[in-house]
């Protein structure tokens, strides 16, 4: 994602494309529609989401997940 500020259509577009890339466009559709469904609690889910990984864990995920993108 682009460090400049971005409009929320810019910003949905992009994560649609993301998505798309690294699931394919029926499992981003299946993603989309669970998340719809179950009412998905997005501040519940964060919370949740990296409690079994340290704070190192998660730069070093990161880093690498930015490298890949940006590979120069």
């Amino acid at each position: 994602m682009n460090s400049d500020l971005q409009s929320e259509s810019a910003l949905r577009t992009e994560a649609m494309n993301i998505l798309i890339e690294h699931l394919g466009v029926l499992n981003t559709e299946r993603f989309i529609n669970s998340i719809l469904k179950d009412q998905f609690d997005y501040t519940e889910w964060q919370r949740d989401l990296w409690n079994d990984k340290t704070i190192e864990e998660i730069h070093q995920e990161a880093a690498a997940s930015y490298k890949k993108r940006h590979p120069d």
